[in-house]
């Protein structure tokens, strides 16, 4: 196994643990589902929510046909991934793709044990009297837009991005 393969296992097993340890302790630790919302700061709310849809809450449908279809997209999906990151170049690219798949891995988790995914970071910002909310998300969202960061930034500035005419 080369280094590179090594380190973008670790970045998804790291990824998993730390979204699922989150979760769980937030959950039946920290109770949360029965605090409600928990204003951390004046822009930070812990506020749970379960999402049956996709990214951003898109296509809500708590169907278990929608269900099934849902995981066997994530799971073909971390499969491709998972490829991807056996053949990637760079260490980033690798350590992105780690940790798209085990936020990936994390949130299929959560559909499988509640039927949901389990959301609790709120942002929000009052402006003029008016209260907006950006979405509710979770670390293993974190880690996707991260790693999808990542990737981002070495097509565009890597050493093979470099290279191309």
């Amino acid at each position: 196994m080369t280094s590179r393969l090594r380190l973008g296992l670790i970045a998804g097993f790291a990824t998993l643990v730390i979204d699922q340890a989150c979760k769980l302790w937030l959950l039946y630790v920290f109770d949360l589902p029965s605090r409600g919302t928990v204003r951390v700061t004046p822009f930070f709310d812990l506020y749970l929510a379960w999402n049956i849809g996709i990214s951003f809450g898109w296509l809500q449908n708590d169907s278990a046909l929608a269900q099934y279809a849902l995981m066997a997209v994530k799971a073909v999906a971390v499969v491709l991934l998972a490829v991807w990151m056996a053949r990637s170049e760079t260490k980033l690219a690798t350590a992105a793709l780690g940790m798209i798949i085990g936020g990936a891995i994390g949130n299929g988790i959560d559909r499988l044990a509640y039927g949901a995914v389990v959301d609790f970071a709120l942002f929000h910002v009052q402006i003029g009297g008016t209260v907006y909310n950006w979405y509710i998300f979770n670390l293993a969202d974190v880690a996707i837009v991260a790693g999808v960061a990542g990737l981002l930034y070495d097509s565009f500035f890597g050493t093979h991005a470099a290279k191309a005419p």
